[in-house]
């Protein structure tokens, strides 16, 4: 076969992928845009097969299997985005959300909830950290480590399991406790933060009694 021979159907075959790509690409933006989550994932599947080097289609993968509920496959969406993107925030954000979210799974190990809860919070610090200027969503990323560094302590504080940890624990909820105090400053009369802190605060004081109690 000639060289030009090749060249052109290469050159064909490329640009039938291209269009394809697109062509996925577009009904999968489209359908992210007015919320229909489920044929987004359809489209950005098939989208990414072609082109698995897209961050904005697996992105959006990420998210529209995030919001299908499907939170493996949204962690392993953003997984590839931020792999190709890892300066983006917004990546490390939803995949510690879809974290935080497997990690309530009550037919999960003890080593997976663990796994999971502690992954989330590494993902809501990398996220502080890449824009630590932009308030608006730091406010957010601190309210959601709040909670998941809560929910951590909560879960090594549980006595009678292997994963009981009082010093952990302890420290987990102060960490709550001050990310929560973050939220407040930017909007003092948040009652549901208030709420959430107050209950951070009595668990600790109670983990805090049991070891006092424990050294005597």
């Amino acid at each position: 076969m000639k060289v030009s021979v090749i060249l052109s159907f290469l050159i064909i075959s490329s640009f039938n992928r291209s269009v394809a790509q697109n062509a996925y690409f577009k009904l999968g933006q489209q359908a992210f845009l007015d919320g229909d989550f489920k044929s987004a994932v359809s489209h950005l599947e098939r989208s990414c097969i072609i082109d698995s080097t897209n961050a904005s289609a697996l992105w959006m993968l990420g998210y529209s299997y995030y919001h299908s509920e499907n939170y493996r496959k949204s962690i392993q969406a953003y997984n590839r985005a931020i792999a190709i993107k890892p300066a983006d925030g917004s990546a490390y954000y939803y995949r510690a959300r879809a974290k935080s979210y497997l990690a309530k799974d009550s037919q999960l190990s003890d080593a997976d909830k663990e796994k999971y809860l502690l992954g989330a919070i590494v993902d809501f610090t990398k996220a502080i950290a890449i824009d630590p200027g932009n308030t608006q969503n730091n406010i957010k990323f601190y309210q959601n480590r709040a909670i998941a560094y809560r929910e951590y302590g909560e879960f090594k504080l549980q006595a009678n399991t292997r994963f009981y940890d009082k010093s952990r624990g302890i420290n987990s909820l102060k960490a709550s406790i001050t990310d929560f105090e973050k939220v407040l400053t930017d909007n003092p009369n948040r009652q549901d933060i208030i709420s959430l802190m107050e209950s951070a605060k009595s668990k600790l004081a109670g983990a805090m009694g049991i070891a006092a109690t424990s050294r005597h």
